[in-house]
């Protein structure tokens, strides 16, 4: 049993992260809090995505004569990563550019207070 934890300790461990971030993302009002369960969330399928390209004791996609194309390490896994890294952080700034908009116009980073406070401008008009 514990050997195939230890194989698969890498799904293990992104299924643990994006479950943590899903809940922080649901769960809590904070918006910094949200931004941060989205960014777990997010590690959580780069780890997984890495991890799927990986083989133990795999070359560099380099082809040599004679090699098998299964001692091979599969390079679309890390492409994939790293576009997803980027759009990550375009994301992670566009949430924080408008959290910061919000606490200017509510001063509160609390989504309850700030949808409370919405509300009660519109009925006022």
């Amino acid at each position: 049993m514990l050997e195939i934890i230890l194989q698969q300790r890498y799904y293990i461990t992104a299924v643990l992260l994006f479950s943590i971030g899903f809940v922080t993302l649901f769960l809590h009002p904070n918006l910094i809090k949200k931004i941060i369960g989205l960014n777990l969330m997010d590690t959580a399928v780069f780890l997984f995505l890495a991890s799927m390209g990986y083989i133990e004791g795999g070359a560099a996609p380099i082809v040599e004569e004679g090699a098998k194309a299964t001692q091979y390490i599969n390079p679309v896994p890390d492409g994939l990563v790293l576009t997803g890294i980027v759009v990550a952080v375009s994301t992670t700034a566009l949430f924080l550019a408008l959290t910061i908009r919000l606490y200017r116009q509510y001063h509160s980073v609390n989504l309850d207070v700030i949808l409370m406070l919405a509300w009660e401008g519109k009925a006022e008009e």
